[in-house]
């Protein structure tokens, strides 16, 4: 079996290619019609298209998988997963493809390594069932499965067991580490101070956890409690960005041993999104929170600019290579350059609705895969 992990994006998270331009209006090269609104991303390569989703009745977890030329459908896996949770019961993970298969998760605690050529469950585990979670999670279980050094990683949030390794050939364990319950944001991985660790929120406070062992590294507890943790932390020149509602946005250093100075080298007060996910271009901070804001990062955290427009509310999803920027807005797609800009390029209106799209898109060559209330939409770009 082929374990090797496929890379939509470079190693510093971007994209390889953006548009120069924008079409006045979206080329569609197919559709599928959706039950249900969606909160877990897309994930694509050149031959699947894969997601989760609801059945009719919101009994069951569906994941589906679709060739990515035509949208034919391929496979669809389903498991019972009765729930009442805030927003919806839909996967909030956006699946893990690692070279012949995907690792999807549910929000009711569903795990599942499926083959993608034919939909074959290889192996599967239920978070609720086999961990025994730290409280309640009025959203569910909402971060990505990641894969790191030959190991998936996820974040159960049990007493026992916050985070756990599990190979991904059998989920046979492979270590786990207890603590606190989880956040609602997805664990990264990355060289910091010289030792590779995973880094992310639990409920209460950012920390790293050495690959290899599980061990935790560092804890850092905010000022101000009550964060819901959901953007993801970012790597930025050897240090580590992080972004919250109640605390803003903040940069840390490490010292050589792979701990955190604890106190930020520099904040950020005004950018405080409880959803949106920052992306670094060169030395410019891009982010959403009911504007779209640019910081420069070497300058000390200083805002260069903030932009209102229509398509940008409460959230947004980023995509970003080295030159463009696209930001996927309310309903809208808006392109503007990488360069610290605040000029829209281009733009194009791409469902009728003004809503926001949680599901973060997929962009694979010149296709993005995007997931509206009804629709999920392969544009060609």
């Amino acid at each position: 079996m082929a374990w090797t992990r496929w890379r939509g994006a470079n190693q510093d998270g971007h994209v390889a290619w953006l548009p120069k331009t924008l079409a006045t209006q979206p080329q569609v090269a197919w559709e599928l019609s959706l039950a249900h609104a969606g909160l877990g991303g897309i994930a694509a390569n050149r031959q699947y298209v894969v997601f989760g989703d609801r059945d009719l009745d919101d009994f069951n977890d569906l994941f589906r998988c679709h060739d990515a030329a035509t949208g034919e459908k391929i496979w669809e896996v389903q498991r019972l997963a009765i729930g009442a949770l805030d927003y919806g019961n839909s996967p909030r993970a956006t699946p893990t493809i690692i070279g012949e298969h995907v690792f999807c998760q549910g929000a009711l605690g569903a795990l599942l390594c499926i083959r993608l050529a034919d939909g074959k469950v290889v192996w599967e585990r239920n978070l609720q069932d086999d961990f025994d979670r730290v409280g309640e999670l009025p959203w569910g279980y909402c971060a990505s499965p990641l894969w790191v050094d030959g190991k998936l990683i996820i974040n159960p949030g049990a007493a026992d067991a916050s985070i756990v390794a599990l190979d991904p050939k059998d989920g046979s364990l492979i270590w786990k580490t207890g603590g606190n319950g989880p956040g609602y944001g997805s664990l990264v991985a990355g060289e910091l101070g010289g030792r590779l660790q995973i880094v992310g929120h639990d409920a209460v406070s950012l920390g790293g956890w050495d690959v290899a062992t599980g061990e935790r590294l560092w804890t850092v507890k905010p000022p101000i409690e009550g964060d819901f943790n959901v953007p993801t932390p970012i790597f930025y020149r050897g240090d580590l960005l992080v972004v919250t509602e109640n605390n803003g946005l903040r940069r840390f250093e490490f010292e050589a041993d792979g701990k955190i100075v604890p106190n930020p080298k520099r904040v950020y007060e005004r950018l405080r999104p409880d959803m949106s996910t920052p992306v670094v271009v060169g030395d410019r901070l891009f982010c959403v929170k009911d504007f779209l804001f640019c910081v420069d990062l070497a300058s000390g955290l200083k805002e260069a600019w903030r932009m209102r427009d229509r398509a940008v509310g409460d959230y947004a999803a980023i995509l970003a290579s080295e030159t463009q920027l696209l930001v996927v807005g309310e309903g809208e797609l808006l392109l503007l350059t990488g360069d610290g800009s605040d000029k829209i390029v281009a733009r194009q209106k791409i469902f009728a609705q003004k809503l926001p799209l949680y599901s973060h898109p997929a962009l694979v060559g010149r296709r993005l895969y995007i997931r509206g209330e009804t629709k999920l939409l392969c544009l060609e770009l």
